[in-house]
């Protein structure tokens, strides 16, 4: 049955070629890019005219007007696939004075799904895209008020997404199915080539896993969860995401920096 399917940083990298995996099995996949030019090119790529939808996801407020976008066109969408992500930039602070990765890893996507929450159905998911890399994370940094390097900024955010997967898979309960996925360690993307110089693994293998998180019966009950593709199964995350004390400062942090609590009624 062919699904309507969310990626965000679809232009490139293990969300293009998802994208392109995708729609060849007859889904109907709607891309999320920055550029306009990259996004025309990546419609080309996939395939049959998908839909296109240009954000700039390090303003929270395009964020927003993203999700509007895409409710006003669409009932319902089965899956939101969370993968666009940033570690090295020209300009890491954002206009709002926040972390850019922060913001683009971990808060735009948080505010996209709560957006999305109300035409994503019980049975439907969302993926979020984690990493090996994770590192507590610096509540001070996550609210903009230290600095911090690329990689720590970079495996902090990547921590943050996987504790609000973990949360929301809480106070949701009924669904729909919330997972987190390190799709493989230093695939073969711009990313990794930016940032660590080399040319990186097969990008096949975060595709069929993003593939799979999205549309396999084995993820079907498996909201809540972390899943490690290095190891190629369900494992714990960073000790720090399972320490109530230190989740609970960071969901308030997430909270207070986009104004949108667990669930559609506390949208703003």
């Amino acid at each position: 049955m062919s699904k309507t399917i969310l990626i965000t940083g679809a232009t490139d990298g293990i969300g293009l070629l998802t994208a392109k995996t995708l729609a060849a099995d007859g889904h109907n996949v709607l891309l999320h890019g920055r550029s306009a030019e990259k996004l025309a090119a990546a419609a080309k790529a996939v395939g049959g005219a998908p839909e296109t939808f240009r954000a700039d996801l390090s303003d929270l407020g395009a964020v927003a007007a993203l999700a509007d976008e895409i409710r006003a066109r669409h009932e319902r969408i089965d899956v939101l696939i969370n993968n666009a992500g940033v570690l090295k930039a020209p300009k890491t602070r954002t206009e709002a004075g926040l972390d850019l990765r922060f913001v683009v890893n971990s808060l735009a996507p948080w505010v996209l799904t709560q957006r999305l929450l109300p035409i994503l159905p019980k049975e439907g998911r969302v993926v979020n895209l984690s990493s090996a890399a994770q590192a507590p994370v610096e509540v001070a940094a996550l609210r903009g008020a230290r600095k911090l390097d690329d990689m720590g900024a970079y495996a902090q955010s990547k921590l943050a997404i996987t504790i609000w997967t973990l949360e929301l898979a809480r106070s949701r309960p009924e669904g729909p199915v919330f997972v987190a996925v390190n799709p493989g360690s230093l695939l073969a993307s711009k990313m990794v080539k930016e940032g660590f110089g080399v040319a990186g693994n097969d990008l096949e293998i975060g595709a069929d896993i993003l593939r799979r998180a999205a549309l396999s019966d084995e993820f079907a009950s498996a909201s809540g969860r972390y899943f490690d593709n290095d190891s190629g199964r369900f494992a714990r995350p960073h000790s720090a995401a399972g320490d109530p004390d230190h989740a609970a400062e960071v969901m308030d942090a997430i909270r207070d920096l986009t104004g949108l609590g667990d669930k559609p009624e506390d949208m703003l």
